[in-house]
């Protein structure tokens, strides 16, 4: 039954309000909010990019200054715990979500691709905010099954970071139910987003 509700309103939000009156985002401060309906423009580059360490990474990655210090001082924290909080995937080009997209839609269709994935510019990878995390023992899909995605739902905010697609809310944020997408909004508005439960969009525009 949740299944078959869950296609409905893939059907009902992807048709009729997603991907309409776009407005274009100046990230000016960490509370902005990029989905199907608010987009970056195609030379957005945050100018403040900064490598994560390898020991928090599974390859050469970025994201900005706050975000990148913060992610790692997390990591560093559940480490001294047992667990393992590893970035996945972080910083993304306006050129490599595009073909990133574009080989979704040549593989799964256009309509399964806008479920699967950001049309460039509408990607959140490309603020330079988010990463998508993993352990090493599983990949990223399985990352819910993993202590390390309960430790990241109690403790995340603590670092500024936000799970930024929660389940059920896709008729708000426009994508399905992400536990490895964590975006960085800042100390303060990710305890307040915690606190009451909310996504980003119910902070930004409620």
């Amino acid at each position: 039954m949740e299944k078959v509700l869950f296609i409905l309103i893939l059907i009902l939000y992807n048709n009729d309000s997603f991907y309409k009156n776009i407005k274009e985002v100046n990230p000016m401060n960490y509370d902005f909010v990029i989905n199907k309906n608010y987009r970056l423009d195609e030379n957005y580059i945050p100018d403040d990019l900064e490598n994560l360490s390898l020991e928090y990474a599974c390859k050469d990655m970025y994201l900005r200054k706050d975000a990148k210090e913060h992610f790692e001082k997390m990591s560093s924290d559940a480490k001294r715990e047992g667990l393992i909080i590893l970035a996945v995937s972080t910083y993304r080009s306006y050129n490599y979500q595009k073909k990133l997209y574009n080989n979704y839609v040549e593989e799964l269709g256009k309509f399964r691709a806008d479920i699967a994935s950001a049309r460039p510019g509408h990607s959140e990878h490309q603020t330079g905010l988010s990463v998508d995390v993993a352990n090493t023992l599983l990949d990223y899909d399985n990352f819910e099954d993993t202590k390390e995605f309960l430790w990241m739902k109690d403790n995340s905010y603590k670092y500024g970071f936000i799970l930024r697609y929660p389940k059920g809310k896709y008729d708000i944020t426009g994508f399905k139910y992400e536990p490895w997408h964590y975006r960085y909004v800042g100390l303060d508005i990710a305890k307040y987003i915690y606190q009451k439960n909310i996504t980003l969009e119910e902070y930004k525009f409620n």
